[in-house]
């Protein structure tokens, strides 16, 4: 079983910068982060999977969020975030097979219990 541990989320004016970090107990390929805003479903942010499963963005984050899993405290950062970025953001595992779908929630087995992100 993994443990996945999110940190970093608060209250930010839109314009300003979130570090979201995740804090795991056991590696797997794949480590991404997805959100949830009130009402909507949740949705893939990024994702990077080892053994040549690649990084992978959403359209919204992709030229403006990074996702970094090259140390022992991966993060997601979050640069110039705007009101739309209000949402609870999670950190999820899965292990890459033929098949994954890295926006797919159903092809993630662990989830952090998430860390709300407000922009006013």
């Amino acid at each position: 079983h993994v443990q996945l541990v999110e940190s970093g989320g608060g209250l930010v004016q839109a314009g300003g910068s979130l570090r979201l970090s995740c804090r795991f107990s056991t590696v797997t390929p794949c480590l991404g982060w997805f959100r949830q805003a009130p009402g909507k479903e949740r949705e893939g942010v990024a994702t990077i999977c080892t053994g040549g499963g690649g990084t992978h963005y959403a359209d919204f984050a992709k030229d403006r969020f990074t996702n970094s899993r090259a140390s022992k405290n991966p993060y997601l950062l979050m640069p110039s975030v705007t009101p739309d970025d209000t949402a609870i953001y999670y950190c999820a595992a899965g292990f890459l097979y033929p098949g994954f779908r890295w926006q797919d929630t159903d092809d993630y087995h662990f989830w952090g219990q998430g860390t709300q992100v407000t922009v006013s």
